[in-house]
C-alpha cells in the first residue's frame, strides 16, 4: 500500500474513532472479475482476502448481491462457475432483460425502505401494508417456482427450498 493511502485510511479511521466507533483495520485484498455473458449482459464480481484467508464475495452487476463468505479461492471459483453457468443459461431465456430490470427494482425497493424506517417515523397502518405486500411477493415467488419448469441442476437454490 502506498503512503497516500494509508494516510488516508489513517484520517479515516480517526474520524470514525471520534464518532464513537470501534475499528480494526484489516490489511485486504480486493479482486474484481468480470464476464461478458453476451453482447449486452455482463457478469462482475468482487472479492476480498482478509488477514484471515476468507473470502468475501459478492455480485456486482448486474445487480448487487452479496453471496458469503468462503474459506478458500476454490470455493470462490467454484459458486462463480455455478453463477456464469446459471446466467448463461438464463440468456438464452426471453425474458432475461426484464428479469435482471426486476432484481434492480428490488434492490432500489430495499434502499427506499432503509430510508422510509431512517427518516420518517411511518404509521402502523403503513408498515402493515408494506407487510401484506411482501407477502404478496412472496407467495408470487413461491407459486412461480411450483408452476414453472426447472431449467438448471448444476446446484440446489439458496433460497427456493422445496
Amino acid at each position: 500500500m502506498n503512503k497516500y493511502v494509508v494516510s488516508e485510511t489513517n484520517q479515516h479511521v480517526m474520524k470514525l474513532i471520534q464518532m464513537g466507533a470501534h475499528v480494526t483495520v484489516v490489511a485486504s485484498q480486493m479482486v474484481y472479475v468480470s464476464f461478458d455473458i453476451s453482447e449486452d449482459i455482463k457478469v462482475s464480481y468482487v472479492y476480498n482476502i482478509n488477514k484471515n484467508n476468507e473470502y468475501f464475495l459478492e455480485r456486482i452487476r448486474p445487480y448487487p448481491l452479496p453471496v458469503r463468505v468462503f474459506e478458500s479461492a476454490d470455493d470462490i471459483c467454484s459458486i462463480i462457475k455455478i453463477d456464469i453457468e446459471q446466467f448463461k443459461n438464463a440468456a438464452k431465456s426471453h425474458n432475461i432483460h426484464e428479469f435482471i430490470k426486476k432484481n434492480q427494482d428490488f434492490h432500489n425497493i430495499i434502499l427506499m425502505f432503509e430510508d422510509l424506517f431512517l427518516y420518517y417515523n411511518t404509521s402502523k397502518e403503513t408498515f402493515d401494508q408494506l407487510s401484506l405486500d411482501i407477502n404478496d411477493i412472496y407467495e408470487t415467488i413461491i407459486k412461480a417456482k411450483e408452476t414453472s419448469k426447472r431449467v438448471y441442476f448444476g446446484k440446489e437454490p439458496d433460497n427456493l427450498k422445496k
